[in-house]
């Protein structure tokens, strides 16, 4: 049974009242994600507040708004917000992604997701862990195409998927006029395939070309990386 928290260097989150938990594809897109010199920022589909505090620990600067669908869910990442040092930039909101995007004039320098990966799998019996995990609640086409209207004209969207997605992110970024800028490739261990694909993209073509690296997780000898001690270091109590 996981933890009904996780103690982060700065902040701690609750958990018993989430589908979703602390989980490394969140934590990871929140360390790897470029914050500097964003003023806003909304995390679409913020579950447990995960990603939009590790971003408010990041950046002393940016407003950060946070969406959630679950009412549960929406209700623990307020808790979790409030009890941190970043309680007064850090807005969490009980919404969809789409009635939010479509009822608000706010404007983001950031989108960012770690958006439900199961599609067209066999569902959940339990509605709160089928609306975090299942792409219904939150499909891809409308984190690009909703996402790309509410950013400032050099805003950027970030997201975190299975490698197994990215040739449809890419079909969908064109559709919806958005260039990846920068990519990395996740690896959970030395040797392994590629698991998962950390994204940036933007509306504008002057930042059309694409930085491209690896991140893996554990060397062969099941230690962490460097690599991926640098980029936590500032997050877990372990490192």
């Amino acid at each position: 049974m996981a933890n009904d928290y996780f103690r982060f260097k700065q902040f701690i989150i609750r958990q018993d009242r989430c589908a979703m938990k602390v989980g490394t594809d969140g934590a990871l897109l929140g360390a790897w994600v470029s914050a500097d010199g964003c003023r806003s920022i909304l995390d679409a589909g913020t579950g447990t507040g995960l990603i939009a505090l590790m971003l408010a620990q990041r950046n002393s600067e940016a407003a950060i708004d946070a969406i959630e669908i679950d009412e549960d869910a929406c209700s623990q990442a307020k808790e979790n917000a409030a009890s941190s040092p970043f309680a007064c930039r850090v807005c969490v909101i009980c919404s969809s992604f789409c009635d939010y995007a479509s009822g608000t004039a706010a404007r983001y320098d950031l989108v960012v997701s770690n958006p439900p990966y199961f599609v067209r799998s066999l569902k959940n019996p339990d509605p709160q862990r089928c609306i975090a995990r299942h792409t219904d609640s939150l499909p891809l086409e409308d984190i690009l195409s909703k996402g790309r209207g509410l950013l400032t004209p050099a805003g950027r969207i970030a997201l975190i998927l299975p490698a197994g997605r990215e040739e449809e992110l890419k079909r969908i970024a064109n559709v919806n006029g958005l260039y990846i800028t920068r990519r990395t490739a996740v690896v959970p261990l030395s040797g392994a395939g590629v698991k998962r694909i950390l994204c940036e993209l933007s509306a504008s073509c002057l930042h059309s070309s694409c930085a491209t690296d690896t991140l893996i997780i554990e060397e062969a000898s099941r230690r962490y990386s460097a690599d991926y001690i640098k980029l936590m270091k500032d997050f877990y109590l372990s490192f």
